[in-house]
């Protein structure tokens, strides 16, 4: 019983982009990641551009290495690209502590995670049909 074979067909159509080290938790990324997923890339990014959360710029970084990505090496076409996927996963914690009152110590937990972005070109086929 060995390993089945992943099918390439699915797969040519996906570019994907990893930042391996943002600094903030997975907490705060998941709702800014969930708005993004299914948009076309112009307006995640303009989206992202007008946020307020600090960690957008990052995450603006990362679709933008990826746009890079699928113009460079699949020659795909900008105005087609969609955020099929995006989602992140824990990396390390920076532990430090802080000096408090009596000889005491808190705990600080300085968090990092990685974010995946994965883009998938849309099918302009159906827009093509027949008026008649």
């Amino acid at each position: 019983m060995g390993k089945k074979k992943k099918n390439k067909e699915n797969s040519d159509k996906l570019v994907k982009s990893i930042n391996k080290n943002i600094r903030s938790s997975t907490r705060k990324l998941n709702p800014i990641l969930k708005t993004i997923v299914g948009k076309k890339v112009d307006i995640a990014i303009r989206n992202l551009t007008f946020s307020d959360k600090r960690v957008s710029q990052d995450i603006k970084k990362t679709i933008s290495s990826a746009v890079a990505n699928a113009e460079n090496n699949f020659q795909y076409d900008i105005d087609k690209l969609i955020v099929k996927e995006a989602y992140c996963g824990k990396k390390i914690v920076m532990k430090r502590f802080r000096a408090r009152a009596k000889g005491r110590a808190a705990p600080i937990l300085k968090p990092y995670s990685s974010v995946t972005i994965i883009l998938s070109e849309t099918k302009q086929m159906e827009s093509h049909g027949s008026k008649g």
